[in-house]
Formats: C-alpha cells, structure tokens, sequence
C-alpha cells in the first residue's frame, strides 16, 4: 500500500496523484491539466487581489477623510474589514484547496482557517443587520437620528458585531455537537491533505435558520418599512412644496432624496449578500441530508460565490457612491498625503 502511493499511479486511463506521494494515508489530489490550474489561479486570484485593494480603499477613505466619519460609514468600513479579511486570511488558503483538493497548511491551521470564515461570515450577516437599523433609524426618525445613532453608538454596534460573530464562529466549529453521529463517516473520509468541516442535518438547519433566514428577514423588513416611509416623506414634502420655495423645504426635501438614495444602495448591498450565500446556506441543509454526496466542483462554486460577495461590496460603492470615486482618485494620484487633504469635501461631487 505505502508503495502504491509513493508515486503517482496509473489507474484505468486516468493518472493519479496524491497530496502527500510519500504517505500511504494522503488524499487524492485533483488532476488538471496546465492551462485549466493556470486559468484557475488568474480568475480567483484576480478575485482575491480586487477583494484587497477594493476593500482597502473604503478602509483607508472613511479613516481619512473627516466628512466621511458618520455613524453609517464606521459601520460600512467595519463591514469593508471583514471583507479585506476574507482576502488576507481565507481566499489565498482556499484557493489553493480548490485547485488543487488538497490542504497543504496542517491540521491547526484547519482548525483556524474554519473558525476565521465561519466569524467572517458572522461578521457580515450582524454588519448588515446593524446598517439596517441605522438606516431605519435615519429615515423612520430623522429629527432623533443624530441623538441616538452617535459615532461612540456606531463603534459599539460594530464591536459588538465582532462579538457575536466570534460566539457564532467557535459554536459552530467549537461544539463537538455538529459531528453527533458523523464520527464513523468523518473517519472513512479523513485523509492527510484534508480540510473540511462536517456538520449534521439537525445542527446545519438551525445554523442557517438562526444565521441567515431569521436575519434577512429582519433586514428585509426593515428595508420594506424604510421605502414605504420615505416614500411617504417624498409625498409629503412634495404637498408642502407647493406654493413654497423656502430654504429650509428645500434642504429637508434634499434630505430625504438622500437617504433614501443611501438606503436604496445598501438595499442592494444586502440583495447581493442574499444571491451570493443562498446556494450555500441551502447546500449547507441539503449536504448533510443526501450523506455529504455533493459534488465537489458544485461545492467548492457555491463557496467562492460566497467570497466574491466580499469582492462584490466595493464594487457597489464604486457605483453608487460619488465619494468612493472621488477618494480613491485622491488616494491613486497620491493627493491624500498633501497637507489638509482630511478636510478635502467629498460630498455633493
């Protein structure tokens, strides 16, 4: 046996090639030929380099720029933290993986690399319900916004947001109870080279009941209440307008334009988050259901689709966002290091 896996073996038609060729417990590796591997990394790869330096951008903006340290862009630049993360620490780790199906980085960092996209994933989910509520805040209660979402309020959510994601992270990959009546199963299929997380049917529904169905429905409804209200807002301030061009109507109405313009943006935001996690979150039910059969291309698709959601976000921002253009225009042509330049307006551009 040690023999036959010291080498690559050829079986049929078909050469294989082992993780590990000098083990006699290693895992098969995924045969690709040069081209395919080397499209494989330029695709992710340009994915994992975009999720960076998009991220970073949001960072480096909202830390900089004076006008952008409102509650809502400290929410939005720890959400862009948990998206650089996912780049720095996940993607490199599991690109690697899904190009070649072997886990070359040892069984602690398995461990470390789980819990990281686990609390990432928790990160994100409680950051989106946060910037929910802050824009239900903001355009439900305007004149009361400044008084109850303050920055000290918004660097609260966003620490306590780390918090229960770290919580959500080690009681999914901490508790022994995920793997009830897996262990025999997880014992035929553990090889060296491996890195996968099993968890069982009962465990892997209240997982995505409690993280993922329950909170889109929240957001989903606080979105739903926050255009039926600024849509209210816009009639009436339009039947105030009438006969009337004051100063202060015409700021109010602004106002109004732009919240919902912001919630609008974040509305999407959040609609992206759904389309990118769905397939997982319904995997992740079904997987354990038909004893762990998915194919191992449809999985690995489905989580990459997830990671792209933290590529996906500056990409939003660039869209929709003036000040996002206009800061990292600053930031390329290296105008962010000129004296002052905190104080540059990036609004109204």
């Amino acid at each position: 046996m040690a023999e036959a896996q010291n080498s690559s073996l050829l079986e049929g038609e078909g050469l294989i090639e082992y993780c590990y060729p000098e083990s006699n417990v290693s895992c098969v590796k995924i045969s690709h030929n040069v081209a395919a591997k080397t499209a494989i990394y330029v695709i992710l790869g340009f994915a994992m380099t975009t999720t960076i330096i998009g991220n970073s951008v949001v960072i480096i903006s909202i830390a900089h720029f004076k006008q952008l340290h409102t509650p809502t862009n400290i929410l939005l630049m720890s959400l862009a933290l948990v998206d650089l993360l996912v780049g720095i620490t996940v993607m490199p780790f599991s690109m690697v993986r899904t190009v070649d199906g072997c886990w070359y980085f040892g069984k602690e960092f398995c461990y470390w690399h789980s819990n990281f996209d686990f609390l990432f994933t928790g990160a994100s989910i409680f950051h989106l319900i946060s910037i929910a509520a802050d824009r239900y805040q903001a355009v439900c209660y305007p004149f009361q916004y400044p008084t109850r979402i303050t920055l000290p309020v918004a660097g609260v959510m966003a620490a306590l947001n780390w918090i229960l994601a770290t919580v959500y992270a080690f009681s999914v990959i901490g508790s022994k109870a995920s793997e009830a009546q897996l262990e025999d199963f997880i014992a035929s299929v553990d090889c060296l080279g491996t890195c996968l997380i099993f968890v069982n049917a009962t465990c892997a529904t209240i997982y995505v009941f409690i993280f993922f169905i329950l909170p889109i429905c929240v957001m989903v409804g606080l979105y739903a209440q926050i255009f039926l209200i600024s849509e209210k807002h816009a009639r009436k301030m339009e039947s105030t307008k009438q006969g009337r061009t004051d100063m202060t109507s015409t700021k109010i109405s602004q106002k109004v334009k732009h919240e919902k313009k912001a919630a609008k943006t974040l509305g999407i935001v959040v609609g992206a988050f759904v389309l990118c996690w769905l397939p997982y979150f319904i995997t992740s039910i079904v997987h354990p259901l038909y004893n762990f059969t998915t194919p191992a291309v449809i999985y690995e698709l489905f989580v990459w689709l997830c990671y792209i959601n933290s590529t996906l976000n500056p990409i939003i921002y660039g869209l929709f966002y003036p000040w996002f253009r206009k800061t990292l225009y600053h930031i390329v042509t290296l105008k962010i290091f000129a004296p002052n330049s905190c104080d540059i307006k990036v609004y109204g551009t």
